[in-house]
């Protein structure tokens, strides 16, 4: 596969989807602790050290969207979101693979997630991976689910009061989806 993926997106905006580069690794961890802490999405409830950060984020592959050096205002790449892709299990089981995903507060709902989750299917299917598999996807994330229902994966278990979101707590939805 020939990275970048170069992307216009609904908003008008020219996005490129890259692995991530060792330069670009502060700012996907300031993001993902921005995630952390609004504490609706991932199940961490304290902001990641660098070493905490690379070993949850950067064990296997990691990719960001940045906008296109192409974009007409010249200003310098900026990073929009973030995924990593790894297999979500050891071994013999290792040909299923699991992702996280981020997208900056201020341009969620403008097609960046649906580009990123279009591309992991691509890249992880390319990488040798069958089936892509996400163990808790919270029940009060409905943007999340109707996004991954939309590409095909289906709600295969629910692990009840998995996580406690301020005063409340909620389920989990196991989601899966085999690739090919």
């Amino acid at each position: 596969m020939d990275f970048p993926f170069i992307q216009v997106l609904k908003s008008g905006i020219l996005v490129e989807l890259d692995y991530m580069h060792p330069q670009e690794q502060e700012v996907v961890r300031a993001l993902l602790n921005v995630v952390i802490v609004e504490g609706k999405t991932y199940p961490q409830k304290q902001p990641l050290s660098p070493a905490e950060f690379s070993a949850y984020w950067l064990s296997q592959d990691a990719f960001v969207i940045r906008t296109s050096v192409e974009d007409a205002t010249h200003k310098p790449k900026e990073i929009l979101a973030a995924f990593y892709l790894k297999p979500n299990f050891p071994g013999r089981c290792s040909h299923i693979c699991n992702a996280g995903f981020i997208v900056q507060p201020g341009l969620r709902g403008q097609g960046i997630g649906r580009f990123m989750g279009e591309a992991m299917l691509l890249i992880a299917a390319n990488l040798g991976y069958e089936a892509v598999m996400f163990n808790l996807v919270f029940e009060t994330n409905i943007p999340s689910i109707t996004l991954w229902q939309s590409l095909g994966f289906e709600i295969i278990g629910r692990i009840p009061h998995a996580a406690k979101l301020g005063q409340q707590v909620v389920d989990a939805l196991i989601m899966y989806r085999a690739l090919g």
